[in-house]
């Protein structure tokens, strides 16, 4: 085991001296950007106003590519970060690991780790070319490692170690122009992903119960979250400074979950995916900062019934095609509210903050089709310890009952699926300004929501440097 431990450990401890490697949070927690603050953020683009806190927990700024990063390792090498940013060029590199071992459930204990190296580069255009308001985002990842769940066969509707997956492969993950029009509206088109503006989630935990856009973790084979990318436009419109409104269009493109190296894809469309949301936000200045979101999402990709063959008999009994449905649609709410303590620059310097996440996707299509996930964040619960934060979260997924129905109808399969319940804690730390340490335990109980399932237990770490 301590070896495995050593190996797997390997790669964090010689990306020191490598450029490309650096650390990131798969998915987003957005905050107050002013245009100093986001030179390093390599999710979310520039703004040109002071914008939105959607994410009141304290930030984990490190493993969270939505804030801006703190100094890297290297710092800022013979001046060249800071030649760079007066020219209006933002470069960051990063790279997250994530450790697991199962103490109990699955088919045997093993230990596995997994990562990501992603690099980015930000254009402030008005600095670049004198386009006023303008953006332009690039960033490339790769992810590597094993995942606990499928090697100790944990059986989990959702992954102990949330980086991993899509493919352990080189992407193009973000390519996309912004444009700021007057103080109110903002258009964004390119290579993106609908987690990046809808639903937006950090990615503090490691459970992927809590991690990111959750209508992502539902129905993922077409709402595609970081790091695949998918080319669409999206509106925005600001009517007020506490208050938004959006809108996109998202191909929906099987092919972008290939795993060998892209820049996009022109052929293969299935449809599109037009998610829209409405935002409020208690503004810093009016005391503890929150955000109140309420979103849905529409596809218009063909999709197959988890119940009905095209007879509209049911599939388990007579084993023919599924009947096909011509959408799929979803509503969802993100709520984050800090109830103690200070703020400052759009998060919350100290105290006790809040979050419920819940989605519900439709039932003809989804095999999952509802998740619900709540908790807290404390930062300063030790003094002493500066940067600290603990986190708390609880969740159900759900399985589709009308799965359910049909596993039933189903005289070999021995069990009948449900909900699958996870519980995380962890306690964040920052040994150095480029590092951050994460050790939790996590807990899943009817794992893949089968109540015959033996609980299983995680003792994990989710570990971040910034090169």
């Amino acid at each position: 085991m301590m070896k495995a431990m050593i190996w797997g450990w390997a790669p964090l401890l010689v990306a020191a001296p490598v450029w490309a490697q650096q650390t990131t949070d798969p998915v987003p927690s957005a905050s107050r950007v002013v245009p100093e603050a986001a030179t390093g953020d390599t999710q979310r683009p520039p703004r040109r106003r002071a914008v939105r806190p959607s994410d009141s927990a304290p930030s984990a700024i490190t493993a969270d590519t939505r804030r801006t990063p703190p100094p890297g390792l290297i710092g800022d090498w013979h001046d060249i970060r800071t030649r760079l940013g007066r020219r209006g060029i933002t470069v960051t590199a990063r790279y997250a690991s994530e450790s697991a071992v199962n103490v109990t459930g699955g088919r045997k204990t093993l230990f596995r780790e997994t990562g990501q190296f992603d690099a980015g580069a930000l254009f402030d255009l008005e600095k670049v070319m004198g386009l006023k308001g303008g953006a332009f985002q690039a960033t490339l990842t790769y992810r590597r490692g094993r995942n606990l769940s499928d090697d100790a066969n944990l059986g989990t509707l959702q992954q102990v170690q949330e980086v991993y997956g899509r493919g352990q492969t080189l992407r193009l993950t973000q390519f996309w122009y912004e444009q700021r029009i007057d103080e109110r509206f903002e258009v964004k088109l390119g290579r993106t992903n609908p987690g990046e503006d809808f639903a937006i989630f950090s990615c503090h935990f490691m459970n992927l119960s809590f991690c990111g856009a959750q209508p992502g973790n539902l129905v993922g084979d077409y709402w595609q979250n970081w790091p695949v990318s998918q080319w669409g436009v999206r509106l925005r419109y600001e009517p007020r400074d506490d208050l938004y409104v959006q809108s996109a269009v998202y191909e929906v493109n099987p092919r972008n979950l290939d795993t060998d190296f892209f820049i996009g894809h022109f052929r293969g469309a299935t449809g599109v995916l037009v998610p829209a949301e409405v935002g409020w936000i208690n503004h810093p200045t009016a005391g503890r900062i929150g955000s109140y979101k309420l979103g849905g999402w529409v596809s218009t990709a063909d999709a197959a019934d988890v119940f009905l063959d095209i007879n509209r008999r049911p599939l388990a009994i007579t084993g023919l095609a599924p009947l096909e449905r011509s959408s799929r649609y979803g509503v969802y709410i993100n709520i984050q509210q800090q109830l103690t303590g200070e703020t400052k620059d759009g998060k919350a310097e100290n105290g006790l903050s809040v979050f419920l996440n819940a989605t519900q996707a439709d039932r003809a299509t989804s095999v999952t089709d509802n998740q619900v996930a709540a908790g807290l964040f404390y930062k300063g619960l030790v003094p002493a310890v500066p940067g600290d934060v603990l986190g708390i979260g609880v969740a159900r997924t759900h399985v589709n009952g009308r799965v359910a129905d049909g596993q039933r109808l189903d005289p070999t399969r021995p069990a009948v699926q449900g909900s699958e319940y996870a519980a995380e804690v962890y306690y964040s730390i920052h040994p150095a300004e480029w590092l951050e340490m994460r050790p939790n335990v996590q807990f899943i109980h009817h794992p893949g929501g089968y109540a015959q399932a033996d609980d299983v237990t995680v003792l994990g770490l989710k570990a971040a440097l910034t090169l």
